[in-house]
């Protein structure tokens, strides 16, 4: 540092820089990459790390077995619409925890922590929200095959008559056997674990 530069020159640097950082939004700056990222709430899955991010580049939305749900709709819908996000990524991965319970024991812990599925609110901001004649199942949305699962995130997406044709949408399957990216159908580790019935 020369003389003539005092340190609160650059402690005022610094804080500019950041508040400009935290200010991105309303100032109409998109996210580094303008990416929206759709994973498993897994914490062995390094999403970032994975993409080669940094903090500021993508918006991560992540959720039981990284599915595309309603919520996740409704997010990708807004920042593709209103924040200038180009790109969507779904990352599902091997030995998820969405493939370890038999449907029968998921269905009997929901009903035994509710007492009457019928009767539970879905989303508490809307009490008049059930699943109707469908199966809990259906809402918990469990995977026998990740690999099939990750294809059907992406279809979702692109079906989703929110979501402008001219977003890029692609799925990949992180092995935690091998610690790698794959596209889905293809396999990077000699063994990954299955679902079990």
């Amino acid at each position: 540092m020369s003389e003539s530069e005092h340190v609160h020159e650059q402690v005022d640097e610094s804080v500019e820089n950041h508040n400009m950082w935290a200010r991105r939004r309303r100032e109409g700056i998109p996210t580094g990459e303008n990416l929206l990222v759709v994973a498993c709430m897994d914490e062995r899955i390094p999403v970032e790390d994975a993409l080669g991010l940094e903090l500021g580049d993508a918006q991560i939305f992540r959720n039981a077995g990284g599915k595309v749900t309603d919520d996740v709709i409704r997010s990708a819908a807004l920042t593709t619409n209103f924040f200038d996000t180009e790109e969507i990524i779904v990352i599902n991965h091997t030995d998820c925890g969405m493939m370890s319970a038999p449907d029968d024991a998921v269905r009997e812990g929901m009903e035994a922590q509710t007492g009457d599925l019928d009767e539970v609110d879905l989303d508490p901001s809307l009490p008049e929200l059930n699943i109707g004649d469908a199966d809990v199942m259906e809402w918990v949305k469990m995977t026998d095959d990740i690999d099939e699962a990750c294809a059907a995130q992406v279809e979702y997406l692109r079906e989703s008559e929110f979501i402008p044709d001219s977003v890029t949408i692609t799925g990949y399957i992180y092995e935690v056997e091998s610690g790698a990216l794959r596209r889905p159908g293809e396999r990077v580790a000699e063994e990954i674990s299955e679902r079990q019935h």
